[in-house]
């Protein structure tokens, strides 16, 4: 293990916060925030001396990165970034106790959105933007974004990518990965801007035009409102609704339209899949909810909506789907697990892997029949390597098993709320979505859970949005021997 490279590339994490910081910093002197200004001030400080600290005294390195540093990195970085950004809710009184703090940064970190705040009314402007801005820079990758900045990172940094980025398979859209990493990014930021100007154009003013499209890039779902986006009009929700749709799809195929390679992204299996998803499910619970709306256009802005948070794992509401019929609530439970596509902002087990698993079943179920018979597991036109298939098998298995352990831990509490809002709470965090049913549905949170309960909860939001292994392999303690390769 290349500790010395490890290290400094945490104190570069470290400053790259420092640097992110000045967002809320500028909020607040924007908005005469006096105690927050001071607040995301001391953090900055606090950032600066600890990367500053960590790359003086590494600056020796090596600049190589394998995978066992890329995992490694990607792991203690999450961690100390969320631990660094929750200190300001602290010193300024938004979020008093340090854990509901660290558990709010990194449910924005991860993009899941689940909330301790009761009346997320009364925070500071600085507090809220802080809040949605996590979510933007952890949807695409921490990782990912200070690998665009900084020119010290190896070529071989691709390890981080693949540690960070979420889906079964990522490769570069160029030869060199930190050029792949501003490509991503500027799609990304245009992609943001384009949403912001669309709903400034409706009843939402610059700040909360901000604040929303940053939490749909990021497919997040920190909202600034009690009911979420209830309040809102039809346009501000539609306008939200489609960006959770486009931030859900792999942004390799926009690399693809970019460069004029429209009809190769338009053969992408992965997006008609997801595409039929989305269809198929809002149809079915249109049809099912029709009787509680008064118009057939709210009712299909309300399933499409619903369905398009979940499958995108956003997490934003217009409507409670606690009070939804049966049937209904067992789709919107059913996409809580499915997520959007590799290589997007979305959580989830992602559609490439939900349609190999059908594919090794339905390959498997052949082979019973005709056990001479051979079956090669093809995706996107391409065969699918057998280590690729197991592979998947493989991290499905060892999903299911976090999330029962999840579950089991939370039944500990001895507060515990139920067996359904335990049950839908272990779900939505691994998957990083925000809102389950009963207690944590969408117009509940997360605040009754005891000070243990927030820990393992946040724990898992981290091992959803890392897929398991960066911070599994992380309290290894082979991973950080010499003697491991």
């Amino acid at each position: 293990m290349n500790l010395k490279m490890v290290f400094n590339t945490l104190g570069n994490i470290m400053k790259t916060e420092a640097l992110l910081l000045l967002v809320p910093l500028s909020v607040a002197l924007m908005y005469g925030e006096k105690l927050s200004v001071m607040a995301f001030a001391v953090t900055i400080a606090i950032a600066l001396f600890v990367g500053f600290a960590m790359t003086i005294f590494t600056r020796s390195a090596n600049r190589i990165i394998y995978a066992k540093e890329g995992f490694a990195i990607v792991a203690l970085a999450w961690i100390f970034m969320s631990a660094v950004g929750a200190i300001p809710f602290v010193i300024n009184g938004d979020i008093p106790f340090y854990v509901d703090a660290f558990f709010e940064t990194v449910s924005g970190f991860t993009t899941t959105g689940a909330s301790i705040i009761p009346n997320v009314e009364l925070l500071s402007k600085s507090s809220l933007i802080w809040r949605s801005f996590t979510h933007w820079v952890g949807g695409m990758g921490v990782l990912v974004f200070v690998m665009a900045l900084l020119p010290s990172i190896s070529d071989r940094s691709i390890h981080i990518m693949r540690a960070e980025m979420p889906g079964p398979v990522v490769g570069k859209l160029v030869p060199r990965a930190k050029d792949t990493a501003k490509i991503l990014y500027l799609i990304y930021i245009v992609m943001t801007l384009a949403e912001v100007v669309l709903l400034s154009l409706g009843e939402m003013d610059l700040f909360e035009s901000f604040f929303h499209a940053f939490g749909t890039a990021g497919t997040g779902g920190f909202g600034m409102k009690a009911d979420g986006l209830v309040s809102y009009s039809p346009y501000s929700q539609w306008v939200i609704a489609i960006f959770m749709l486009l931030f859900g799809v792999n942004f390799n195929l926009y690399y693809l339209i970019l460069i004029r390679r429209a009809k190769a992204a338009l053969k992408s299996t992965e997006l008609w899949a997801y595409i039929a998803i989305v269809l198929t499910c809002a149809v079915l619970i249109c049809a099912n909810i029709r009787a509680l709306y008064p118009t057939l256009s709210d009712t299909v802005r309300h399933a499409f909506f619903q369905v398009m948070t979940l499958v995108s794992t956003s997490g934003y509401s217009t409507a409670d789907f606690n009070l939804w019929p049966e049937f209904s609530k067992g789709i919107l439970f059913l996409l809580l697990f499915v997520g959007g596509c590799a290589g997007s902002t979305a959580g989830g087990l992602k559609i490439s892997r939900v349609l190999l698993l059908f594919k090794v079943i339905g390959r498997e179920i052949k082979q019973s029949l005709h056990p001479r018979s051979v079956n090669a597991v093809r995706l996107e036109g391409k065969t699918v390597e057998e280590k690729t298939a197991s592979g998947v098998c493989v991290y499905f298995a060892v999903y299911i098993l976090c999330i029962f352990a999840t579950f089991i831990l939370l039944s500990l509490d001895s507060a515990t709320p139920g067996f359904e809002t335990n049950f839908t709470a272990s779900v939505t965090c691994f998957n990083n979505v925000g809102p389950g049913f009963a207690k944590v549905g969408p117009m509940g949170g997360f605040s009754f859970y005891s000070p243990f309960s927030k820990v393992i909860l946040s724990f898992t939001m981290l091992f959803g949005r890392l897929e398991i292994y960066p911070l599994l392999l992380a309290f290894f303690p082979a991973t950080w021997t010499k003697r491991c390769k």
